[in-house]
């Protein structure tokens, strides 16, 4: 396997002290037009650990690695890959007084 890139190993670094699973810590690197992209596989059991509360964790993380891009002139952006199995928020459910709301217009409509 190839030597990691000093991106690579900043961000493996970061990650792996601040998870319970450092062992599952993975980083993937791929190079285009765009730049840099640095793609973050961790247990699932972690996501909440690297996201943050209102994704404040991983914004850090993505401005530090900015830093370092701007270093080596490189553009890098960095994507955290969902665990298989993981948890999204539910998609927004109606409340009553919506439904009622929208029974209301049905009604007019008639």
């Amino acid at each position: 396997m190839a030597d990691k890139t000093p991106d690579q190993e900043f961000v493996e670094y970061i990650v792996k002290t601040i998870v319970s699973n450092p062992d599952d810590v993975t980083t993937v690197r791929t190079v285009d037009e765009m730049g840099v992209l640095l793609t973050l596989k961790i247990n699932q059991a972690d996501m909440g650990f690297v996201v943050g509360r209102q994704g404040q964790t991983a914004r850090a993380i993505r401005t530090l690695l900015k830093i370092v891009g701007a270093k080596a002139n490189a553009r890098i952006n960095l994507k955290i890959e969902e665990p298989e199995g993981g948890r999204r928020a539910p998609a927004r459910a109606e409340t009553a007084t919506e439904n009622v709301s929208t029974d209301m217009v049905d009604d007019l409509k008639i």
